[in-house]
């Protein structure tokens, strides 16, 4: 595959234009479903109503794409529960942290774990500018842990959660690279992933509240629906350009996310963004961008 700047990701000459434009508009709505994420003040029912939105838009296509094959099951499985436990871990993340802080550590961390696992348990090599992409990522990270000053022992729980959380969408990245190998179907795959974790959240908060569940999800259900939609459409989005442009490019263009929460919980939640901590985002991304044009 060609390396390509990040606003060259076109492969068709077609979709010139489209496809960058798409791959910013689902960064912008990868970010803007993380914001409706933390700006529900109960997150675990703000979480709960986003996996129903999942599950809704999950159970047609399921009922239409091939069943993949028993070899794919424990994947598919274990991507389910890792992916439950990475939005478990997310949400106590945004209960504890700055969105503009937590958001970046949390995508920022992802990249750089499944590139050193790759390489150390794997057996993949990691050539010079790979290298150069963790490096940078790593200096993006220690940029945005001490944007606010070294952290004292009240600050090491949020930070904490947010590094837990990229290690997890690592994880479930890697197990997933793997199962859809042993697949007939990505969409199947996809599809019926999606179907064995979306359930598991609502049941949560429904043993939580019980009762009272109904009652306190009147206030947030249209803004946590929309949250699921939000970010489905990112996901659908993203596929879409894959399927029109260079991988590489589009895996490096959709991390400008990490800018658009930056300037998100800026405005939006009022957060201080400084230069240190807009400087440490950007670190960030440009080492994702390295990593994945590298890998491209």
């Amino acid at each position: 595959m060609d390396t390509l700047t990040p606003l060259a990701v076109a492969a068709s000459p077609s979709f010139g234009v489209l496809v960058p434009v798409v791959v910013l508009f689902a960064a912008l709505m990868h970010a803007s479903w993380n914001a409706v994420a933390h700006a529900i003040k109960d997150k675990l029912l703000g979480f709960a109503l986003i996996n129903l939105a999942y599950l809704l838009f999950a159970i047609v296509p399921a009922c239409f794409v091939p069943v993949p094959p028993a070899a794919a099951w424990p994947f598919m499985a274990g991507s389910a529960a890792l992916q439950v436990l990475y939005q478990l871990m997310l949400l106590q993340a945004y209960k504890l942290g700055d969105f503009g802080q937590m958001y970046p550590i949390a995508r920022g961390t992802s990249p750089w774990v499944v590139a050193v696992v790759a390489t150390l348990l794997l057996g993949q090599a990691l050539p010079c500018g790979e290298l150069a992409g963790v490096l940078v990522i790593s200096a993006g990270l220690i940029g945005l842990t001490l944007a606010n000053g070294v952290p004292g022992r009240s600050h090491l729980p949020a930070l904490a959660a947010a590094v837990g959380t990229g290690a997890l969408i690592a994880c479930y990245t890697l197990l997933d690279g793997v199962g859809v190998r042993h697949s007939d179907t990505v969409s199947g795959y996809v599809a019926w992933t999606l179907l064995l974790q979306a359930p598991v959240i609502p049941l949560i908060a429904f043993a939580v509240r019980r009762r009272a569940l109904l009652t306190e999800l009147r206030p947030v259900v249209a803004r946590g629906l929309i949250g699921g939609v939000l970010s489905l459409s990112a996901y659908g989005l993203v596929v879409w350009a894959q399927a029109h442009g260079s991988l590489a490019g589009v895996s490096a263009l959709r991390e400008t996310s990490i800018v658009f929460a930056a300037l998100i919980g800026s405005v939006i939640f009022r957060e201080r963004l400084g230069r240190v901590r807009l400087a440490a985002s950007a670190t960030v991304l440009a080492g994702i961008v390295l990593l994945n044009v590298t890998f491209g």
